[in-house]
């Protein structure tokens, strides 16, 4: 009982937070990839698909804000294994479901126990970076991007060959329940980063005070980086197809250029911060996904826009990582402890940056209505260059290796 973890500890639980990571992608793609079966089995409406989406999005957002909570009490371990083996069960239950409220009432649970994981195992990444000295969470979110691809080839293989969703998602189920147990028991232990119980009446008012404005620039800076996700999962294939006549097939490379090239560089995003801080990293991407996106509403030709939509990918495929990462490590001075103040800094930071990935495309939908998609896709320029402007910020923040330290030095 007690002491620091070992070195095979660490190993172990660097590899199994990225397999939740991967688990995580794959799950949500495969919700995804069904959503046509989903809404041609049961007759839905646009609508009714619309509702199912907007609950999702919404549960998700408000569960983030409760998790640092919970995870500062209970430590991110606990927090992973109580909530990842019900999430395929959920899914399960989806597939089988027979009619609009129980699709609806297992997306709010879906949801919510979606956004609990997705702070918890954030907030453990950042513990193992702590505790082992190196960057790992660009490949942690390597491996989400990678097992969304899978899932997404998953979800439209067994469509195409007809198999059911309920079979489908039993079956997947099955697979993975087992594995979130395994995973779950090689996390670093519950120790160490659930907070302090001496200091916790203090912890409740540092909650509440820590909506500080360096946090809230973070929020607003990765806010933008998802809303350019979502746009181009969303919309590039609608904008490549509608307003300069490529074909169904090369308007669908849009999202395919601008994913792959996100999860190559995301592969070695860790190797590239040993070398190039996250202030130049954050402001070389927002410069670069700015010309990425220029080439796309200014190119008169469809392939030329597929090309920009893959240097935007590319350009912000470190950013969302580096952001996790400095945020969770601005923790450090929680009075529960370093490891605990990540997970309630990363709580709030997930809490506005999600809103933009959930939100976004229905504004850009929004807009484009009003102004058309290729004004409104443009104006993601001049937000993209704010965010290489306000880059900045990551260099007035503590940096990643005096944070290691400082985490360093209290264990010894």
């Amino acid at each position: 009982m007690g002491g620091a973890p070992t070195a095979s500890d660490l190993r172990k639980a660097r590899w199994a937070v990225t397999v939740v990571f991967a688990s995580n992608g794959l799950l949500l793609a495969n919700l995804a990839a069904r959503t046509p079966s989903l809404k041609g089995d049961l007759h839905f409406s646009a609508t009714q698909i619309g509702v199912i989406s907007a609950v999702f999005g919404l549960t998700a957002v408000a569960a983030m804000q409760t998790t640092g909570g919970l995870t500062a009490r209970f430590g991110s371990r606990a927090v992973i294994r109580c909530v990842m083996p019900p999430l395929p069960i959920l899914l399960a239950g989806i597939g089988v479901a027979p009619n609009f409220l129980t699709i609806a009432v297992l997306h709010i649970a879906f949801g919510a126990l979606h956004g609990v994981l997705d702070v918890s195992m954030n907030a453990h990444a950042v513990t193992v970076e702590r505790a082992l000295k190196r960057h790992i969470i660009n490949g942690c979110h390597a491996a989400w991007s990678l097992g969304a691809v899978a899932g997404a080839l998953l979800g439209a293989l067994v469509a195409e060959i007809d198999v059911s969703r309920g079979w489908h998602y039993t079956a997947l189920a099955m697979a993975l329940v087992p594995a979130c147990f395994v995973t779950g028991q090689n996390l670093l232990p519950t120790r160490i980063d659930h907070s302090d119980m001496t200091n916790e009446r203090r912890i409740p008012a540092a909650w509440r005070a820590g909506w500080t404005p360096q946090l809230l620039a973070f929020g607003a800076i990765g806010a933008t980086v998802l809303a350019t996700e979502a746009a181009a999962a969303d919309w590039s294939g609608v904008f490549l197809y509608e307003n300069r006549g490529a074909s169904l097939g090369l308007a669908g490379m849009a999202y395919v250029a601008f994913a792959c090239s996100q999860t190559a560089l995301r592969l070695i995003g860790d190797r590239i911060q040993i070398r190039v801080s996250a202030e130049h990293l954050l402001r070389w991407g927002g410069a670069v996904a700015a010309a990425g996106m220029a080439v796309v509403v200014l190119s008169p030709w469809a392939w030329l826009g597929v090309v920009g939509f893959g240097v935007t990918g590319l350009a912000l495929a470190t950013s969302l990582p580096v952001l996790f990462g400095v945020v969770g490590h601005l923790g450090a001075d929680h009075p529960g402890g370093a490891d605990a103040g990540a997970a309630t800094t990363i709580s709030r930071f997930s809490t506005m940056t999600y809103a933009g990935i959930f939100l976004g495309p229905a504004v850009i939908g929004w807009v484009a209505d009003l102004v058309g998609l290729t004004w409104t896709l443009a104006m993601l320029i001049p937000l993209l260059l704010t965010v290489a402007a306000g880059a900045g910020i990551v260099g007035r923040a503590r940096p990643i290796h005096d944070a290691v330290a400082m985490s360093g030095d209290k264990r010894a």
